[in-house]
């Protein structure tokens, strides 16, 4: 037992400290990608009853603009594991939609393993699942169609915003991989 909670103690490392040039160019990029989600779902889908910015952008924000070498951060971790993920919840929501209490959790454990199995693993892609069983009667009256739009357009628009953006400085390089 002893062993086993030591493990949780850590170790001596920390998280390298990231300069004031770089959080302020990760900030600055982050408000772009998310306003650039936010500014298309106002001025191209105003009419109609589609939505594009669903919550679990803003954590694929912090990666893709402020840990862009993570793996998490990468293309296909970015837009494979939304879609992995958006198709595996709206699945377990269509499955069982009157048992949240079983669905929400079945439908994260699902993308989780859905996303290795895939080698798309994007942490947000978690809420992006739960959101398909939790959402609004909008978002579940989108069925698939979620892990298309808002899933698949809002997080390729976070990415080209991204790839924009990431690559200005030239310290900076993004991605470090697409496939």
């Amino acid at each position: 037992m002893k062993s086993y909670i030591s493990k949780m103690r850590g170790g001596p490392r920390t998280s390298p400290r990231i300069g004031l040039k770089d959080t302020l160019w990760s900030t600055g990029s982050a408000f772009f990608g998310v306003a650039a989600v936010v500014l298309v779902n106002v001025w191209v889908l105003k009419d109609t009853d589609l939505v594009l910015l669903v919550g679990s952008f803003g954590a694929s924000a912090v990666l893709v603009y402020g840990t862009i070498e993570s793996p998490l951060a990468q293309p296909r971790n970015l837009i494979g594991g939304h879609i992995v993920s958006a198709t595996a919840g709206v699945t377990v929501y269509l499955l069982l939609p009157e048992q949240v209490w079983l669905a929400a959790p079945l439908a994260v454990a699902a993308a989780i393993a859905l996303m290795l199995l895939t080698h798309t693993l994007h942490p947000p892609g978690g809420a992006t699942a739960l959101i398909a069983v939790v959402g609004s009667p909008e978002i579940h009256a989108l069925g698939y169609m979620y892990a298309i739009t808002p899933v698949a357009v809002g997080a390729t628009i976070l990415l080209t915003v991204a790839l924009l953006a990431n690559n200005v400085p030239r310290h900076r390089k993004y991605p470090q991989f697409w496939f």
